[in-house]
């Protein structure tokens, strides 16, 4: 018997729209925190964080820190993947340098928007924002040392597809750094085929192992993978998810083979 699958439009859809108000109205309230407090919490320094737009991390909504793991270098190359309002890609773009460059890739226009504008505005020169899949950027093959993405690769319905364009955009050698919400023992279908799920950042979570081995099957080397105990959900759904089948949040770094 085939499995059930989530309906890939009605999905899109829902994603957009919650990640729409995240970018219009961040002081809402949602099924996970968001803003500075939480970056805090979770690993970011005062240095990176006085170094993005302050518009960018109150709409902030990732699961962990990677940047550690990263090890961002001057004139690097990166691409965020789900890059939202920006927060990331401002940092990655302070760690860089003049010399590096940054594009992020969304595919909500009110994100992307206020990205756009706010790199204008704090004359972010080396950052560009696309409108664009993370399973299809439509970027050049090899274009980038490094690829991050924070809490946004559960979102798709075709995680191998994230993976295996990751490393089409990676030199060999090239970083795959990233925080993400996974699971300890595979979801039900009551929960992978629920759509709001989904856009919660519950509903797509694979369960860890087989997260890792979608990542090297698509031509990777896991190297580190560590737990991001400080990220919590807000709502009783979300909590409930997170007793009944060990939702959680990591991160990790992969080497492009």
């Amino acid at each position: 018997m085939s499995r059930a699958v989530v309906d890939a439009a009605d999905l899109e859809r829902r994603v957009k729209d919650v990640y729409t108000q995240v970018a219009l109205e961040p002081q809402a309230r949602y099924h996970f925190e968001m803003g500075r407090a939480l970056a805090s919490r979770l690993g970011y320094t005062d240095a990176e964080l006085n170094a993005a737009p302050a518009a960018s991390i109150e709409s902030f909504a990732g699961v962990g820190y990677y940047f550690d793991l990263a090890n961002l270098c001057a004139g690097e190359r990166v691409v965020d993947l789900g890059s939202g309002s920006g927060m990331d890609s401002f940092i990655a773009a302070y760690r860089v340098g003049v010399n590096g460059q940054v594009t992020g890739i969304d595919m909500t226009d009110a994100q992307l928007a206020k990205a756009d504008r706010l790199g204008r505005e704090h004359a972010f020169t080396s950052v560009r924002f696309r409108r664009a899949f993370i399973d299809a950027t439509e970027l050049p093959d090899r274009c980038c040392d490094v690829v991050i993405s924070n809490g946004v690769i559960n979102l798709s319905p075709d995680k191998a597809a994230v993976f295996r364009e990751a490393a089409r955009l990676l030199r060999t050698g090239g970083r795959l750094a990233l925080a993400d919400i996974v699971t300890a023992v595979p979801l039900p279908e009551t929960v992978s085929c629920d759509a709001t799920l989904w856009a919660a950042c519950i509903g797509g979570a694979l369960q860890r192992d087989a997260y890792v081995e979608a990542i090297e099957h698509a031509g990777f080397t896991v190297t580190t993978l560590k737990p991001n105990n400080e990220y919590r959900f807000l709502s009783k759904s979300a909590q409930n998810a997170t007793r009944d089948y060990g939702v959680h949040s990591v991160s990790l770094l992969a080497i492009r083979n």
